[in-house]
């Protein structure tokens, strides 16, 4: 028995429910240290991803400023290598394509000047058309374009909007002198009115939405007494090219009355500035009650540019019936202009005809060529195209094939079909000084002389085209 041999009596079912509920007990806690694992191991990975992650944008980040930084600094090295540049440069590598806007660091703003011009303007204006209307009236007679017999102002007002000056830059200061530049901007509200009369028809034009974009150059001779400046010099720069927009329109009337009559208005304007405000030529105008001497600032001819102008090939023919019969013109500067023979019914033409033109400077000058067909009335052109001369070595003659164009400014011509080609040849030979007076003396007589044809009607303005009584045959 069992008791006899020490042992106590067993119960079975009950031994067998301690044992189960014991084993259930167990796996719960191996469940819950299971899920205690997984969360630990969760977080862990969590924290390790995470971690890596943020790693992985840092390094992203520093490799994209890395190479945001690489680029400015090329980008810094090619301005400043670009704001070494001076705008001959810059023309060399943009060609005829060498932008406006295109500006220099080392300018002055002067809004001070413009807030003082706005408030002093309505007298400025009031006394500048005084000026104006005393002094351009003589040059619009003297540079009257061919068909028109009176050429005035009827009204000439300003308007109330002021000029600005977006920026001054000093280009040189010697001795004597201060050189400065001015980019000159100006959108006004001006009532210009032209009086053009024909002869056959008179009618009032009016000039409106004037725009000017221009660079000006000022140079101040200095003197010891109050101002402390004795005279002024002004000028246009040639480059950029000064630009003078507006729009036309008859009063009373139509254009059609005068036959072109806008393209003489913008060809008169341009060649005034071409003239007498492109630089190298400029006005002078003295200060102060004492007399000064201004010679050094008056322009000088600088040398004479024999010109032969050999013969066209291909030109356009203007004429339904035949062909057109066409001549050639020459100039630096519209006052000094030499035309040669026509030649009847040909549009390959052989001229070999030589002229002699002044050159004021060199190295901003060209010289002009256009071909004209003859016509009953008004004479159409052919062609044209410019040589600059600062290519041109001393005394040595070039020959040169250019070809011909509908207009210099391109960007206003719709029809750009070729216009042919024109032969020259020239040779460019810097004055001495008794050769520059001598040169003096023959522009001054030869300006008179037009002026005795004009009044005696052989020519109908000192602008007109005329044969050179000292050229030299090809």
């Amino acid at each position: 028995m069992d008791t006899y041999r020490g042992r106590m009596p067993r119960n079975n079912e009950a031994d067998r429910d301690f044992e189960g509920e014991t084993h259930t007990h167990t796996h719960w806690i191996h469940i819950v240290r299971g899920f205690e694992f997984d969360r630990r191991m969760g977080l862990i990975s969590g924290m390790f991803m995470g971690a890596l992650f943020g790693i992985s944008i840092m390094a992203g980040w520093r490799y994209m400023m890395r190479r945001r930084s690489r680029n400015r600094s090329a980008k810094a090295a090619d301005i400043k290598l670009l704001g070494s540049l001076d705008r001959e440069d810059l023309k060399k590598l943009c060609g005829d394509n060498f932008p406006e806007w295109i500006s220099f660091p080392v300018y002055e703003q002067a809004k001070w000047l413009n807030k003082q011009l706005s408030k002093l303007w309505p007298y400025v204006a009031e006394a500048t058309t005084i000026i104006i209307k005393e002094s351009v009236e003589p040059i619009l007679e003297e540079y009257r374009p061919s068909g028109i017999s009176a050429l005035k102002f009827s009204k000439l007002s300003l308007g109330s909007v002021a000029p600005k000056i977006e920026g001054i830059r000093i280009q040189s200061l010697k001795e004597g002198q201060i050189t400065m530049d001015m980019d000159f901007r100006w959108g006004g509200d001006p009532n210009i009115v032209l009086g053009v009369d024909t002869g056959v028809a008179s009618l009032p034009i009016q000039l409106k939405d004037l725009q000017v974009f221009t660079i000006i150059r000022v140079i101040f001779q200095l003197c010891e007494e109050i101002p402390c400046i004795s005279a002024v010099v002004v000028a246009l720069l040639s480059e950029p090219k000064p630009r003078f927009d507006y729009t036309v329109k008859a009063i009373g009337g139509s254009l059609t009355a005068i036959p072109g009559l806008s393209d003489m208005i913008e060809d008169t304007v341009t060649s005034i500035i071409t003239d007498m405000l492109q630089w190298p030529h400029r006005i002078v105008v003295p200060l102060g009650g004492t007399p000064v001497d201004t010679g050094d600032l008056e322009l000088k001819p600088q040398g004479k540019l024999t010109f032969t102008i050999v013969k066209a090939h291909n030109l356009k023919n203007m004429e339904m019936m035949g062909k057109s019969d066409p001549y050639a013109v020459a100039f630096v500067r519209p006052l000094e202009k030499f035309k040669t023979q026509v030649i009847e019914n040909n549009l390959n033409p052989v001229w070999k005809e030589t002229f002699h033109l002044t050159v004021e400077d060199k190295d901003t000058q060209f010289v002009v060529v256009e071909v004209f067909d003859e016509d009953i009335g008004a004479d159409q052109r052919l062609g044209i195209a410019k040589l600059p001369l600062v290519d041109l070595q001393p005394d040595i003659e070039k020959e040169i094939e250019l070809r011909l164009q509908p207009s210099l400014d391109m960007l206003k011509v719709k029809d750009k079909k070729d216009r042919g080609t024109i032969t020259i040849k020239a040779k460019y030979h810097p004055f001495t000084k008794e050769e520059q007076y001598a040169a003096l003396a023959e522009e001054k007589k030869m300006l008179e002389e037009k002026e005795k044809q004009r009044d005696d009607g052989a020519i109908n303005s000192t602008m007109d085209a005329v044969h050179d009584s000292t050229h030299v045959e090809g």
